[in-house]
């Protein structure tokens, strides 16, 4: 399965962003979709992650409230809606995938299978 994401760019504070990871093969839709995301010298953290069955959402503290992950299995697409841009939000945004996953580890980066190849997101003040 290959991601591409998109949609990232050069922002103002408190602007939105909508990024897009649209996925090259139909099981898309029975895997669990993350975002993470990563900037310079800092690891990898989860931002938000959606079961297949769309009705389990899971948010990062320091992003709930503001975004919201959708995901559209006709479109074999997860989407990223960032409201009220910080710049602490600036990051390379990357999504994945993952054909199974526990609850408990939703939020790991190596429960993932499959990696897009990020999508950069500035925020400036």
């Amino acid at each position: 399965v290959q991601l591409q994401a998109s949609g990232g760019g050069l922002v103002q504070t408190g602007d939105s962003l909508r990024l897009s990871c649209t996925a090259s093969e139909r099981t898309f839709s029975s895997y669990a979709m993350g975002w993470f995301r990563q900037s310079p010298g800092k690891e990898r953290e989860f931002v938000a992650a959606i079961r297949w069955t769309a009705s389990n959402t899971f948010y990062a503290d320091s992003v709930k409230g503001r975004f919201t992950i959708s995901r559209d299995n006709a479109k074999n697409t997860v989407y990223l809606q960032m409201n009220s841009l910080k710049p602490e939000d600036t990051a390379i945004y990357y999504c994945a995938g993952a054909r199974t996953v526990i609850l408990s580890m939703i939020r790991v980066p190596r429960a993932y299978d499959y990696w897009g190849q990020g999508t950069q997101v500035t925020v400036s003040s």
